[in-house]
This record gives structure tokens, C-alpha cells and sequence, in this order.
């Protein structure tokens, strides 16, 4: 690692014929090309993510027993902030090395909440304070999650990360509307990962990792830390979601009203769910302010439709000049002009896969950046 940073690489090669190396550090190119989109995407969106620092294409044939085979392999190279993940905890209390799992709880503080050292002398104090504040760090990342529209689909114990840091892009999908029950893995048969069972999951994470931190730290006190997970949560995706309107912040009761009416809009009209944040972007103008009926002017005035403009106006009218010019810049700030829907990634992919033509994945890559 250099500078905090440390390099991963990509490890999803995997399958079951002869050809196959599970574990060897190649994945299909596809697989590749996908991960470096979503942590693009995500990045943009504000989101705690790894990120892709190469991806080189192997030149050999790679056989999955899960996917079309063979077909084309590539080595990526992750950058992330650790690669300590739940599971790393987990496995130390299968074998019952509670002296391992003190001595990865004091490296873990040392290197990555090195700010707990200076609080607490007892090493107790200090395990019980870095859990709490992961529950936090996990809880704002599936807040990001939710608001950005993104499904990661596979939120295994070995998927999280114990900086609260979300990386391993595999099945993972953008919604195309607001739907709760959305499902991007094709194994995931009952929904387990759906999108709007990643809060539930993600907390459930937490709650097995407390099992396996029994060992060292007292349950009850991290039971405390966990409690304050859905306070985390709902917070953080509130200003998540205000950012994505446009405000840095608003009343209590106002942010809380105006996100519940958007994502009931969104739900109740089936409405293209990052169609609607660049349309707010793009449309948005001072004008608005002014009359209600200009805020997204051709727009079927469905009674869904008609309470979140209502709602929206009242958020500008109180606003200045120069108020409405920032709300402006934070759409722009807080929303891409693209989105990654799954016919996006499919197109670029077509585009090498048929051709070996990557100009379509570079302009995408730039429009995301936008």
C-alpha cells in the first residue's frame, strides 16, 4: 500500500471445468469492464467506494461455471482503503484465536480509526468505540447506497469492509424506477439482496460480526452501537437525498416531508428513477420560484405529480438569488448526467466484445464524470 492505500486484486475466477482457476486473480473481462463503471458511478455519486486503478486484459480464455464460457479474462487492480472485511473477524472466532482477534482489533484501531488511540487508554473502551463507529460508517454507506439507486447485490459478510467502504462489484445493478423489491443477482431468488433489503442486510452484517467480536468486546455494549444503526441510517439518507434535490439542508420537518413525497412519486408514477435527477438538473431554472406550474412544466399533472411540485416550490420560495443559484450548482454537483442502467453497460460491452472497439467505454466513463 502507499499512502493509505492498499491494491486488490480482482479474485473471481471460477468454475468447475479443468480450465478453470478459482482464486488466481483473473475475472472475465466483462466483469472487469463492469466493476470499473459502478465505481466510477459511484464515486461520482458521492459514494464511500473502492475504485479501479488498471484493468488488463490477459489474452487467455477463462471458463466460469456460472457465466457464457470461455470467454475473455482480465486482471484488475482495486484500490480501496483496506482489505480487512467481516468475514477476516469471522474466521479468527471459527477457530476460536481470540489472541489473533485482540491483535487485529488493536492493528485495525492503529491503522484505520487511528483517532480512538488518543481517547481511551483501556483497550476495551477502545474495541467497544471502533465497533460503534463502524455501525455508523455502514449504515451512511447503504444510505449512499439507497440514494444513489444502486443495488449491489451479493452484501455477504466477506463483502464488507471494516472501514465501511463498499467495493466487489459482481451482479450489481442500478434500478431502472423505484422499486423496493428489485433484484439484481439472478441467483437471488427470494430477495435476499434486493435494494430495498440492503439496510436490513447490512445491518444483520454488523449483528454477525458482534457474534464473532464476542470473544473480546463485552455483547451488551455493542449492542448499544447497534442500536443507533436505523438513527444512522434514515439521517444520512436524508441528506443524501436532499443533496440529489438540489439543498444543503432544510428543517427537520421539511427534509423528512419532501424526501418521503419524492421517493412516493417516484415509487407510485414508475418513473425513470436517474431520469428524474437529471431532468431536475437540467430543467431546473430561478423561475421556478416563482410559479409552480414552470417546475418540470411538461409533465403529466397526475395528484402524485402535483404534491411533490407543490412541496418543491415551497422548499425555493423563501430562497434568494444567489440561494437559487447554489440549489443549481448542488444538482450539478450531486447528479451525473448519465445513467448506468443495464442497457447502458450492455451497449459499451457489445461495442468490444463484437468489435474490440473501447471508445464507447471511455466517452462513458467521461460522460460519468460530467
Amino acid at each position: 500500500g502507499t499512502d493509505g492505500i492498499l491494491y486488490d486484486f480482482g479474485t473471481k475466477g471460477s468454475g468447475t471445468t479443468p480450465y478453470s482457476r478459482g482464486g488466481d486473480g483473473r475475472l472475465t473481462l466483462k466483469g472487469g469492464v463492469r466493476e470499473v463503471l459502478a465505481a466510477e458511478m459511484l464515486h461520482r455519486l458521492g459514494v464511500r467506494t473502492s475504485r479501479c486503478l488498471s484493468l488488463i486484459e490477459t489474452g487467455e480464455q477463462l471458463w466460469r461455471g456460472d457465466e457464457p464460457s470461455p470467454t475473455r479474462s482480465s486482471v484488475m487492480i482495486r484500490l480501496s482503503q483496506s482489505h480487512i472485511r467481516f468475514g477476516t473477524f469471522e474466521r479468527l472466532h471459527y477457530f476460536r484465536r481470540t489472541d489473533l482477534m485482540k491483535k487485529l482489533l488493536e492493528h485495525t484501531i492503529a491503522v484505520y480509526y487511528p483517532h480512538l488511540l488518543s481517547t481511551t487508554n483501556d483497550e476495551s473502551e477502545r474495541w467497544v468505540r471502533f465497533y460503534a463507529e463502524l455501525v455508523q460508517r455502514v449504515a451512511e454507506l447503504v444510505a449512499q447506497w439507497m440514494a444513489a439507486g444502486f443495488c449491489h447485490a451479493v452484501l455477504n459478510t466477506d463483502n464488507m469492509s471494516i472501514t465501511g467502504e463498499s467495493f466487489d462489484y459482481g451482479p450489481y445493478a442500478f434500478i431502472p424506477y423505484y422499486n423496493p423489491k428489485f433484484t439484481a443477482a439472478y441467483f437471488d431468488y427470494y430477495g435476499r439482496y434486493s435494494y430495498g433489503n440492503q439496510p436490513y442486510i447490512c445491518k444483520l452484517n454488523l449483528e454477525l460480526l458482534k457474534t464473532a467480536l464476542t470473544a473480546a468486546i463485552d455483547p451488551t455494549e455493542m449492542e448499544a452501537g447497534l442500536a443507533q444503526f436505523e438513527d444512522f441510517f434514515f439521517a444520512h439518507y436524508r441528506q443524501c437525498m436532499l443533496s440529489r434535490l438540489g439543498f444543503d439542508r432544510l428543517s427537520d420537518e421539511e427534509a423528512e416531508e419532501l424526501v418521503k413525497v419524492t421517493a412516493q412519486l417516484l415509487q407510485d408514477e414508475r418513473m425513470d428513477y436517474h431520469q428524474f435527477f437529471i431532468q431536475l438538473r437540467s430543467q431546473f431554472c430561478r423561475e421556478w420560484r416563482e410559479d409552480a406550474q414552470l417546475i418540470f412544466a411538461d409533465a403529466e399533472p397526475t395528484e402524485a405529480f402535483q404534491t411533490w411540485r407543490l412541496l418543491y416550490h415551497r422548499s425555493l420560495q423563501h430562497l434568494s438569488l444567489a440561494q437559487m443559484d447554489a440549489v443549481a450548482e448542488k444538482l450539478r454537483q450531486a447528479n451525473p448526467t448519465v445513467s448506468l442502467v443495464r442497457s447502458e453497460i450492455e451497449r459499451v460491452w457489445e461495442s468490444i466484445s463484437t468489435d474490440d472497439n473501447w471508445q464507447p467505454f471511455y466517452e462513458l466513463l467521461k460522460r460519468i464524470q460530467d
